[in-house]
């Protein structure tokens, strides 16, 4: 009773001083909106003056009620994340009341100094960029599939990455970009040429290990990591773009690029992004709660860094947890309400060691039925595949090693010497 009487009285305390635009509402959004919601960033309106915010208060109520803003999906019980974007039940209010008061503006000078974003690149001036060379013409309907670009990077000596970004040529257009460091002894993509777009066959040699260097897509921030530990990119390595392009309703051109900040000195750690999935799962016609399990057991000692649940449009839920040798287990992530709109990096706050022989195990459930808004087809039985309309199930996760390990040492255990 004393606790639902506390909430009572801060929000009668909130509601009943005059809150205004300037003086309570900048604070809040400068700390948990801005970020995006500015000109030339990913969100759909600006909220950096009082002019570009007043049309939406209504909608931002309900947003922050309903907490679909800022986008974050983790369950607070399990696991503790850096980028953490909840917002306080304070500032909640805050935004609850200025919208219920009629949104005064109040005071300019009551405002705080305006946050000097970086304008660019988040991640500072970057020591190296790739570019598709051309735009590329992404046409105005119909189904794009998954397109291809490799790009030189032209190193000539092993060079370590601190923080990478992806900055799309055209948002629009552009579902989401994975980017690769194809290594010089790798057989995959060998039939593309450089810069050109490319649709890979059968016989493309695999990915043969190449490695997950950023991402983009709603709500992922740059890949940044921690002092000490880096991304290796080996002399004579390529980039890879995976580009998911998504008509729009017109042509449109896209020309995507990646920057790259080096490390100085090497880093004591190497990290990487490895995965648990399932790709031959079929979720039956009206399914309203249909469960797909993958896992992967860790051959070498590692230090987990993030997580990153991959579902489409049908995706309900999604739980990864840690199955240890001693016969412990523990939920590493809880996701029960999944949204495909955004694809959230869940970055550890404390950086959990995990001894070798541990199990990474990914439960995912998915809504199949007519009562999933989202849903494409709902008497369809839904398997693998790229395109949003079918289905995926991933459990990304990067892992810091020490830097003479790879990836497949950890996915299939380091080859012993050969006996005399």
């Amino acid at each position: 009773m004393k606790c639902l009487s506390l909430v009572v009285l801060t929000a009668f305390a909130v509601s009943s001083k005059q809150v205004t635009f300037h003086k309570d509402v900048v604070p809040v959004f400068q700390k948990n909106c801005q970020s995006c919601h500015r000109p030339v960033e990913a969100a759909p309106m600006s909220l950096i003056s009082y002019k570009d915010a007043r049309p939406h208060a209504k909608s931002i109520r309900q947003a922050v009620l309903t907490r679909q803003m800022p986008p974050w999906f983790a369950d607070a019980k399990h696991g503790k994340f850096m980028n953490d974007r909840t917002m306080t039940q304070a500032e909640i209010d805050t935004l609850v009341a200025w919208a219920d008061s009629g949104a005064a503006e109040g005071n300019p000078a009551e405002a705080p100094k305006p946050v000097q974003f970086v304008q660019g690149w988040n991640i500072g001036t970057p020591d190296l960029v790739a570019e598709i060379p051309r735009p590329y013409s992404v046409p105005a309907s119909g189904t794009i599939d998954y397109t291809y670009f490799v790009l030189p990077l032209n190193l000539k000596e092993d060079t370590w990455i601190q923080a990478a970004e992806i900055r799309p040529g055209n948002r629009e257009v552009v579902h989401h970009v994975i980017a690769f460091i194809r290594p010089p002894d790798s057989k995959w993509l060998r039939k593309a040429s450089y810069g050109e777009p490319y649709l890979p066959k059968q016989g493309d040699g695999g990915t043969n290990f190449s490695q997950w260097v950023a991402a983009y897509a709603p709500g992922m921030p740059p890949d940044e990591m921690n002092p000490g530990q880096g991304k290796l990119v080996k002399a004579g390595s390529d980039v890879v773009f995976q580009m998911h392009y998504t008509a729009s309703g017109k042509q449109a051109l896209d020309q995507t690029r990646i920057g790259l900040r080096f490390a100085k000195g090497t880093p004591a750690e190497k990290v990487m992004m490895l995965a648990a999935a399932d790709e031959k799962f079929s979720i039956p016609p009206g399914a309203p709660n249909h469960l797909v399990e993958a896992s992967i057991t860790l051959k070498e000692p590692t230090k987990l860094v993030s997580l990153l649940p991959h579902m489409h449009l049908r995706g309900k839920a999604f739980t990864i947890s840690a199955q240890y040798p001693s016969g412990e287990s523990e939920t590493l992530l809880n996701v029960p309400r999944y949204d495909f709109a955004w694809q959230l990096i869940y970055r550890l706050e404390d950086q959990k060691a995990l001894p070798a022989g541990t199990k990474i195990a990914c439960k995912a459930w998915f809504d199949n039925s007519p009562n999933n808004k989202a849903n494409p087809d709902a008497t369809a039985a839904v398997r693998f595949g790229e395109q949003s309309w079918e289905e995926m199930m991933i459990g990304f996760f990067e892992v810091a090693v020490a830097p003479d390990v790879t990836a497949a040492d950890i996915v299939r255990g380091r080859k012993k010497p050969a006996a005399n």
